[in-house]
């Protein structure tokens, strides 16, 4: 990830065009949530998919009065799931970005999960964040959730790829990739008994390439953490782990720092930044254009335990 391409050559041979296609498409698909589900909402964890979500929501369902300003109320709330081992950084530019744009926040907390005894941890310093499920079911539950809009896309991993826009999940959460139905000409079948629910994927075809030129191009605001910055970290089985409370070095590790961002921001326990001197979307598109690893299997532990653990927690009901 060190390796720094010359953005002004690469730029003349970037064709934007294909953003205005793809934003076009996320809008479409956003309008037809609020038009076709009662009580809706979009999955906002801070992280740059989400980012990228809310601001194609604005565009789809505010009045843009001056750059990147809005004015107006989005027509569902926002979810976030707080497993209480997220990212301080993140949390603070999640409650700030919803205090700035006005918005209802609902947040479901891993941490009432257990006192509620549905989370159970084999130990204190498990990673919390396959337990995530279990809250977001109960969330959708106590508010009666009957579609949750997401930011997965098909290029992270092969269980995504498998993901209609409207994904259904039966009466218990569950997603059944037999069961998925067919989304021909952009008709979408969003027909659901009472209990069920779908999951809504406006950036499915979108890549990480695409996500970081929109923001580049948007001027979307992100946590600090997607940038380069100096940390603390300890290298293990391949990755850069972060020195945190929850993921201390383990006996004969060293704990070196360095210039580092993150692809992605989940759960600590399990999420791991790479090396980079990108301090800019722009150097983050430069240096997207040369990476062959995908960002989850770059820096996620928890994707590394199977090839089948993702499409595993998705059918007990992940995001």
């Amino acid at each position: 990830m060190n390796a720094r391409v010359n953005l002004d050559q690469l730029l003349p041979e970037l064709d934007h065009r294909h953003l205005d296609w793809l934003e076009e498409e996320a809008i479409f698909i956003l309008r037809e949530v609020a038009a076709s589900f009662e009580r809706p909402a979009l999955l906002f964890s801070g992280g740059k998919d989400s980012c990228v979500v809310l601001r194609l929501a604005e565009k789809a369902f505010k009045t843009r009065v001056a750059g990147n300003d809005f004015k107006g109320k989005l027509p569902f709330p926002l979810l976030h799931v707080d497993t209480g081992h997220n990212f301080p950084e993140v949390i603070a530019f999640r409650d700030q970005r919803v205090a700035e744009m006005g918005e209802r926040l609902v947040v479901g907390h891993l941490e009432d999960s257990m006192k509620r005894g549905s989370v159970r941890l084999a130990h204190p310093l498990e990673s919390r964040n396959g337990h995530q499920t279990v809250t977001l079911l109960e969330a959708i539950d106590e508010h009666r959730f009957d579609c949750l809009i997401g930011g997965a896309r098909r290029d992270e991993e092969k269980a995504r790829a498998k993901e209609r826009i409207f994904s259904h999940r039966d009466s218990f959460g569950q997603w059944q990739p037999k069961e998925q139905r067919p989304e021909l000409w952009t008709l979408f079948n969003t027909r659901h008994r009472p209990g069920e629910h779908f999951r809504s994927f406006p950036i499915s075809n979108w890549t990480e390439l695409d996500v970081w030129l929109y923001i580049a191009r948007e001027n979307i605001p992100l946590p600090g953490l997607y940038y380069a910055h100096r940390r603390e970290v300890i290298r293990r089985k391949g990755l850069l782990v972060p020195l945190t409370e929850v993921t201390p070095p383990e006996a004969g590790e060293t704990v070196e720092t360095a210039t580092v961002r993150f692809r992605t921001v989940g759960d600590m326990t399990c999420t791991c930044p790479v090396e980079s001197d990108a301090a800019s979307a722009a150097d983050i598109v430069a240096e997207t254009l040369t990476v062959t690893v995908s960002e989850r299997g770059a820096t996620r532990m928890d994707d590394r335990t199977s090839d089948a653990s993702m499409e595993r927690r998705k059918k007990e009901g992940y995001f």
